[in-house]
């Protein structure tokens, strides 16, 4: 490795202060009166940088820059590949080995020591680093380095710091994630809340509707029995008002021959009229109130009295063996009109009723005389 040349007359110093040694050629070895001279002039003194020996240098540099970056740089350091530096060989200035030096010799790795020549030795204890305070040059004296005090144990290590920083990402990850889970339950809950209010709501309103629906049929059912029983009531009180105001025709009979019945002995092939057997000479009653229209012989239906109501309809009684009545006459509901004979076209003595509503075709006297509350 080529040697370097003296250092030049001109004032050099390598960390921009201070002059150099006066005298070319010359080894200064700072010490600690120089040192305080030096700084209490106000200027900063310097140390020539000159190493014979680039490991050397190394190492002195290494202790620089572990004492500036402190416990927290070492982490820092540690986790980035090392950089190479290359100096130039200087003379030497048989500085102390790094591993010497107070409070730093412990933050370096163990290493074999290397045999120094006597005439090299350097009993100044100070490193070629520049001090800006007194407070740095008694720590670089009493051997109190800041933060390169730390030992190796004391220093932070790389994986600790990573799996410190694992574990705090991870709890933040886990705090997130019961967080979620928090709320996602909490929502859960709520909507499952909300869903069985509205099923209850909804169950509430479907047995109100209900209850309403069967309160309105019983009331609607009621309401029709109500007026079915009027309607009875009023339909029973018309008939016995009717009944006051009919009559049968005869007190005593027997129904011999009913309406549209259908037969040889009768001319249009069925009977007209109902046939009520009686004696003969029963008496007849007239069934309402009325005005005799006609009252003489009919052919095959022998005496004959027409009774004419108020509304038209006109009452036939047939087969009679007398009559008290002319026409013309008015009548009341149960006067006798005539009695029960034989006459005409007969095969006993009886009395055939026929009903002519308006003076039209004949309906059922059977009917017609139930629909005026008498009972056949």
């Amino acid at each position: 490795m080529a040697s370097n040349t003296p250092a030049p007359e001109a004032p050099f110093d390598a960390f921009g202060g201070g002059a150099a040694p006066s005298a070319p050629g010359t080894e200064w070895n700072p010490t600690e009166d120089s040192l305080r001279a030096q700084n209490r002039s106000g200027g900063r003194h310097r140390v020539v940088k000159q190493r014979s020996n680039f490991a050397r240098s190394s190492t002195v540099l290494g202790v620089g820059v572990i004492a500036a970056v402190g416990a927290g740089g070492l982490a820092t350091a540690q986790e980035k590949p090392p950089v190479a530096i290359s100096l130039p060989d200087l003379p030497d200035l048989n500085l102390p080995d790094a591993h010497d030096l107070p409070g730093v010799g412990t933050l370096l790795p163990e290493e074999e020591p290397e045999a120094v020549p006597a005439d090299r030795a350097n009993p100044n204890p100070l490193t070629s680093a520049t001090y800006t305070t007194e407070a740095d040059e008694r720590a670089a004296r009493t051997g109190q380095v800041t933060q390169a005090s730390l030992t190796t144990a004391d220093a932070p290590s790389t994986a600790d710091a990573g799996e410190a920083l694992r574990a705090r990402i991870l709890q933040q990850a886990e705090q997130q994630q019961a967080s979620a889970d928090a709320a996602e339950k909490a929502a859960a809950e709520k909507a499952a809340a909300e869903k069985a209010a509205a099923e209850a709501r909804a169950k509430a309103d479907a047995a109100e509707r209900a209850a309403a629906e069967a309160k309105a049929k019983a009331e609607a059912e009621a309401k029709a029995k109500a007026e079915a029983e009027a309607r009875a009531k009023a339909e029973a009180e018309r008939l016995a008002k009717l009944a006051a105001s009919y009559s049968m025709p005869l007190s005593s009979y027997s129904l011999t021959a009913t309406y549209m019945q259908s037969g040889s002995m009768w001319s249009s092939g069925y009977h007209t009229g109902l046939d009520f057997a009686a004696p003969t000479g029963t008496p007849l009653k007239a069934v309402h109130g009325a005005t005799v229209k006609s009252a003489g012989w009919s052919g095959s239906y022998g005496y004959r009295i027409v009774l004419e109501l108020e509304d038209g309809t006109e009452v036939w009684y047939c087969h009679l063996s007398s009559m008290t009545v002319s026409a013309g006459q008015t009548v009341g509901t149960g006067e006798t009109i005539g009695r029960v004979g034989a006459t005409g076209n007969v095969s006993g003595a009886h009395l055939h009723l026929e009903v002519h509503p308006g003076g039209g075709d004949g309906v059922d006297p059977a009917a017609w005389l139930r629909s005026k509350g008498l009972t056949v």
